[in-house]
Formats: structure tokens, C-alpha cells, sequence
């Protein structure tokens, strides 16, 4: 017995100091880890024993012919190798931990090539998203490396032998086909019909998620090179056979007035009506909500893909979706054909502007912007103190603080004017200093969630402020405000936070969907308003807003429906695949009764399945078409009656050259609200203290958080 025993110890020591022996070591090491983000951070969904089974198996494959590559040296080249390709493979979990945590989704290469144009404030947000405990997939690396260095693991001085290593590298390849099997038998058509990359994950792995991304993107290039005029007829079948009819009673209602769309960043739609120790986290807004001349949209969704912000404002003046991987705005901002609602308002006499406290380059907009036909971008040098630290926070400028800088510049512009007004100050990672609070934290215990009431009843604040100047300026009366929120705020990778600011115990794949609301409010005094039911998206607001002014989108390449028409079809597609529609919700795999909340399995019930199959059709053929359009620019083949798509060459926005060209442009045309009133427009009023005002307390608790 005892010579059994030093034989088995002996065999083991041999084998944890072989080269193979630390290869097996290294993989299983990758394995592990690997499976216990899939199980602790990301949400996957896997549901049965085959799905299940394929996320125990699909980190091996890569982690094998990954680290079989350290087979091919010997001695110390061999182990270091080894332990480089386990670093890389760490590094990519670390990042795609990071990146998950906050966005729900998973790294591309297009993300990673356009991370310059998220400006320079990421490493802030990383700071708060990241957890020490994230920090131990690099922990077996480093207990290897000390284990090599003291010697406790004898490096191998001999080379595994050719045929091993290779071997041994087919073995992985091999593995790998094995896993993309079983994954055709469970989900048929795996990488050509997703729109959803938990689907690659969880089916194929984290690592052949990162190569397909690869590969994919590298295809979408070829796509521009090779499309014809052909490529779009199927699409401008689609896209009239699901045009809306224009509501008489709201046509042209507002027509030649002043457009203003107020982006409400990271702002939900639970904000409205919500009170924190019975203060109302954003009474201005509440108000505006419920003001008899507002349209407000009350199952209005975010429909926003990796491109966050980029994707609302595309979705928003394009009619067209983000794309399944990057940010348009970045990838084909700068060279596309476009048909935008600021180009089509600026061929119809309208000045255009867009303002913004940040730098102009944040997702690409100094370039994006002079596609789509904006005369002016009043970026983040055109602001008096723009670079003091005090006057900044996260993502720009204080709201305040920027709001009442913009609207020197928005007092001058020829009227009728189409403006864009974008926040920041409501961005992850919701921080705000203490003489800018006036409100409690929440209680949920999430350090990411309890401190966004905060900001967004700053936010609140900031708009207050702004309605008043319109008011006083004079501006108010002939203006149509537009206020959007562009995304969510708390992704849904907080349920148990998410849930207690439900009032709930838990929350389910329904809840989720629903959470995914934000506020759409469309007001100008005059306009017929009330709560509007209707089931849409950021992707209807382009035909909503454009027939509202008496401008017919009936020819244009776009995939929105008019909220406002009758025969509105009333699904919300997400960008992912998934879909809310006012009969049935999909989200997460699963199917609910839009009205009741009610889970359903199809299969048994063959109408639900009929009008599921066909909106599943509608949502998959209209992110499809709109991404075929983006990354073929089949704009350039369409020819629409009226427009013409504006050179941005043209276009400077360059401080000096704004301001002259402004200059000369109300010597041309004397509209601007500054003119009218002969240069006697009140002061704007702001309790911002940075600038005067009284710090901000917060009061003393009337009841329990609502």
C-alpha cells in the first residue's frame, strides 16, 4: 500500500512539473474562471441541460488552442508563453466584466476602435464599476508566476514533442466543432439570424465571441464596396409597405414653430411621478408630463444598442437603429449619405443647431454633425469657464452651468430654428457635490443605483431653469419642446436594486422589458395633449415630430412609425432581437401578455404564436433592412424630392468661424428672439452656486421612499 502511495506521488509530482502537466494546470485554471464569470457577471439565461452543459464546456476549446501554442517551445519559453496566453485570455474577461457591468453587453471591436470618442472621462466610470473581487482572474497567474519563481514548479527543460503539441491543438480545434454542433442542434442558425451576443457566448464562448466580432466587422467593411442600387429595392418595399397615415387632427399642428429637443440623459421613465422620503425626485418634469399641451408617451421604450447616446440621437433624427456592434455615429458618421431631420429642416428655411458641454469629438459628432446638416455645434470651448473643474462633473459641464452658457447662442439663431440641447450631468456614475443635493439617496444598498436620484433631480432642477428663460425670452410660445430620455440610467444588471426601487421582492424578464421605459414628452402651448398609450420607441420619434410640423416622411428610407397614427403597428423592436409589442412582450427568451404580465409558452397557444411569429418577422426584417442601409450607405442610391444631402465641407465648427458666420447670418435674416426684443432678453436665472446661487439642502423627510 505504502509503495501505491509513492507511486501516485511521485506520478503526480512528475505531472505537476511537466510541461504538459502545466498546460492541463493553465487550462483548467482559464476554465474555471472563465465559468464563474459566465455564472456570477454576466446573465446568459441558459436554461436546460443542453444549454446549460455548453456554458460548463465552451471556455475549454479556446483555453486549449490558446495555450497549446506554449507547446511549442521548450524550457522557459514554453511556461511563459503559456502564462501570456492565459494573461490575454484574463485580460478579456477583466475587460468584458468591466464593460458588461454597466452596458449589458459584451466588447466589439468596433466599441474598442471608437473608445477615443467617448471622450476622456471612461477611467471616472471605470472607477465606480469596478470591484476588488473582479481583480481575482489574474490571481492564478500570479500564484503561478511566484510558483515558477520560488521553484516550487521545476520548469521542464525538454519540448514536448511536435506531434503532442500539435495534437494537442487539434484536439481544441476539434472541441470547438464539437460545441458549435450541439449548438445548431439547440438554436438552429446560430451566427446568421442573432441579433443578440449573450447568444454567442452562452452557445459558443467568450473568446469565439471576440473572433465572430472579428470577422464580422471585417465583412460589414467589404458590404459599402460591393453594394448596388439593387440592395435596396426589397428595402423601400418594406419600409413603405409599413408606412403609418399621418393623424389629421395632429398634422402640420405645429408647423414653422421653433423645434428644441432636450435630451434627459440616462433618464428613465419610473423618474416621472417617483418621491424619495415624499419629495418628488423631478417635480419640473412631473409637471411638464402632465401639462394639458404635452404629448406624453407613457409605454415609450430606449431601443439602444452598444452605441448607447449615439444610437438615440440616430434612432432619433435618422429613423434608423444602432447597429448590432459599435456606434454609427462613429463607424460611418463621417462619410455615409444621410437623410436627417436637421438637413431636411434646414432646406426648409430652418437654422440648426446642437449644443453641447463637452468636447466636440465625443461620439464622433464634430464630423456626424456636418452630415446630417447642423449650420451650428456649440461645443464645449464656446463656454465661458468651461474648463474650470468646479464647473464640471463626469461626462461635461454642470447642466446649469452649460444651460445657461448655451442660451446666449440659442438667443441669437435666426428663427425658425431645429436645436438639440444634450445633458450630462445625469451620467454614470451619478456623482454630484454636496452644495449641488437636494435630495436623499436611495436605500437599495447599490452604490451604483442610490445616488442617480440625486443627479437627475439636479437635472430636473436644470430644466425648471430653462423652461423659464424660453418663457421670458419670449421663445416659448412659438416652440416645440421635445424632451427624451436616451437611455437607461441603472442597467438591469442590478436587479435587486432595481426590484426595491419597484417595491417589489424580485423582478422577472417582464419587469425588465418594462424597465427599459423612457420619457417621451412633446409640448408647445396649443397642441391637443394628454397621456398616450401607444407602444413605441426612439425610433419613432423622426415620422412623430416631422408629420406633427407638416412634413410628410412617406418617401423617406426610415424605419419609425408615427406614434400619433391610428394604424401604428405598436411594437418596439430592441436592438437585440427581443421586442415589446402592445399584445405580447419577448425578452430574456421568454413571452409574456404585454396587459397582465402573464408568462406564456407559445407553442402552446397557436394564435399567440401566429401574432408573436409575425412581430418577431417585423422586428428582424426592420433591424436587418436598417442595418443593410448603414453599412451598404444605400442612402446614396435613393433619391428623395426636395432634399439634398448638404457637403460637409461646408460646414466649420471652429469657434471663430461660428460666430462670424452667425453674425452674417442675423444681418440676413433678423429672427433671432435676441433681435426681436432689440437685445433686452432678461438674464437667465440659475441657483446654480458655482455661479452665485444658495448651496442646495436637502429637507427634512416627509414619508417613507415612494
Amino acid at each position: 500500500m505504502e509503495r501505491v502511495v509513492q507511486t501516485v506521488k511521485k506520478s503526480g509530482a512528475y505531472l505537476f512539473n511537466s510541461t504538459m502537466g502545466f498546460f492541463l494546470l493553465n487550462v483548467f485554471f482559464v476554465w474555471l474562471k472563465t465559468y464563474m464569470v459566465y455564472q456570477h457577471d454576466f446573465s446568459l439565461g441558459a436554461k436546460g441541460p443542453m444549454q446549460e452543459f455548453l456554458l460548463f464546456f465552451n471556455p475549454i476549446p479556446t483555453a486549449i488552442i490558446l495555450l497549446s501554442i506554449g507547446l511549442y517551445f521548450k524550457g522557459r519559453a514554453s511556461y511563459w508563453t503559456m502564462l501570456l496566453m492565459n494573461l490575454v485570455q484574463s485580460i478579456w474577461l477583466f475587460s468584458n466584466i468591466l464593460y458588461y457591468r454597466e452596458f449589458s453587453d459584451f466588447l466589439s471591436l468596433n466599441i474598442i476602435n471608437s473608445g477615443s470618442s467617448a471622450g476622456n472621462n471612461l477611467g471616472k466610470a471605470l472607477g465606480g464599476i469596478i470591484d476588488p473581487t473582479d481583480f481575482l482572474v489574474f490571481a492564478d497567474i500570479i500564484v503561478l508566476t511566484l510558483l515558477i519563481a520560488f521553484k516550487l514548479i521545476h520548469v521542464n527543460r525538454h519540448a514536448v514533442r511536435r506531434w503532442v503539441a500539435g495534437l494537442t491543438t487539434l484536439l481544441g480545434v476539434a472541441l470547438m466543432f464539437v460545441g458549435y454542433g450541439l449548438s445548431e442542434s439547440d438554436r438552429s442558425g446560430l451566427l446568421v439570424r442573432t441579433f443578440d451576443n449573450n447568444y454567442i457566448v452562452k452557445y459558443l464562448g467568450l473568446n469565439e465571441y471576440a473572433a465572430y466580432n472579428i470577422y464580422k466587422t471585417q465583412k460589414t467593411a467589404e458590404v459599402k464596396k460591393q453594394a448596388t442600387p439593387k440592395n435596396l429595392e426589397k428595402i423601400e418595399k418594406f419600409v413603405k409597405s409599413n408606412n403609418t397615415i399621418p393623424n389629421a387632427q395632429y398634422y402640420g399642428t405645429v408647423k414653422g414653430k421653433n423645434v428644441v429637443m432636450f435630451h434627459l440623459e440616462s433618464f428613465q421613465q419610473f423618474l416621472i411621478d417617483y418621491k424619495v422620503d415624499g419629495e418628488p425626485v423631478t417635480p419640473n418634469i412631473n409637471r411638464f408630463y402632465h401639462d394639458q399641451n404635452s404629448l406624453s408617451f407613457d409605454n415609450f421604450y430606449n431601443q439602444v444598442g452598444q452605441g448607447k447616446t449615439a444610437d438615440a440621437e440616430n434612432m432619433l433624427e435618422n429613423g434608423l437603429y444602432g447597429l448590432a456592434s459599435g456606434a454609427a455615429m462613429v463607424n460611418y458618421g463621417s462619410t455615409n449619405t444621410y437623410q436627417a431631420v436637421p438637413n431636411m429642416l434646414d432646406q426648409r428655411g430652418y437654422t440648426t443647431a446642437a449644443f453641447h458641454g463637452d468636447v466636440a469629438s465625443f461620439w464622433n459628432r464634430d464630423n456626424t454633425y456636418k452630415n446630417w446638416g447642423y449650420d451650428y455645434f456649440f461645443s464645449k470651448p464656446f463656454y465661458k469657464g468651461a474648463n474650470k473643474d468646479d464647473y464640471n462633473i463626469g461626462y461635461g459641464m454642470k447642466d446649469k452651468i452649460f444651460l445657461k452658457d448655451a442660451s446666449q447662442y440659442l438667443d441669437q439663431l435666426p428663427q425658425p430654428f431645429y436645436s438639440k440641447v444634450i445633458t450630462v450631468t445625469n451620467h454614470y456614475p451619478y456623482d454630484l457635490d454636496k452644495k449641488n443635493i437636494s435630495i436623499n439617496k436611495t436605500d437599495t444598498g447599490d452604490k451604483t443605483v442610490d445616488g442617480y436620484v440625486q443627479t437627475a433631480r439636479y437635472l430636473d432642477q436644470a430644466f425648471g431653469e430653462f423652461e423659464q428663460y424660453l418663457k421670458k425670452s419670449g421663445m416659448y410660445d412659438n416652440t416645440v419642446i421635445v424632451l427624451y430620455g436616451d437611455h437607461y440610467g441603472i442597467s438591469e444588471n442590478h436587479p435587486k436594486a432595481i426590484a426595491k426601487l419597484m417595491g417589489k421582492d424580485s423582478v422577472t424578464p417582464y419587469d425588465l422589458a418594462n424597465w427599459q421605459k423612457v420619457p417621451l414628452i412633446i409640448h408647445s402651448p396649443g397642441l391637443k395633449g394628454g397621456i398616450k398609450h401607444t407602444y413605441g420607441g426612439e425610433i419613432d420619434v423622426m415620422p412623430t415630430l416631422m408629420h406633427l410640423l407638416g412634413i410628410s416622411t412617406a418617401d423617406n428610407i426610415q424605419f419609425g412609425q408615427d406614434l400619433l397614427a391610428k394604424n401604428n403597428k405598436q411594437v418596439v423592436p430592441f436592438r437585440n432581437g427581443n421586442f415589446v409589442s402592445k399584445n405580447y412582450v419577448k425578452y430574456g427568451g421568454n413571452y409574456y401578455v404585454t396587459s397582465t404580465g402573464t408568462q406564456i409558452n407559445p407553442k402552446e397557444d397557436p394564435r399567440a404564436k401566429a401574432i408573436i411569429d409575425n412581430d418577431q418577422n417585423y422586428v428582424n426584417d426592420s433591424l436587418t433592412y436598417s442595418d443593410q442601409v448603414q453599412t451598404g450607405d444605400l442612402l446614396r442610391f435613393h433619391k428623395l424630392a426636395g432634399y439634398k444631402q448638404d457637403d460637409p465641407k461646408n460646414y466649420s465648427y471652429k469657434k471663430n468661424d461660428t460666430l462670424k458666420s452667425l453674425k452674417d447670418l442675423e444681418k440676413k435674416k433678423p429672427t433671432s428672439a435676441m433681435q426681436k426684443t432689440g437685445g433686452k432678453i432678461p438674464e437667465y436665472e440659475t441657483n446654480a452656486p458655482e455661479l452665485g446661487g444658495e448651496p442646495q439642502t436637502i429637507p427634512e423627510a416627509v414619508s417613507s421612499s415612494q
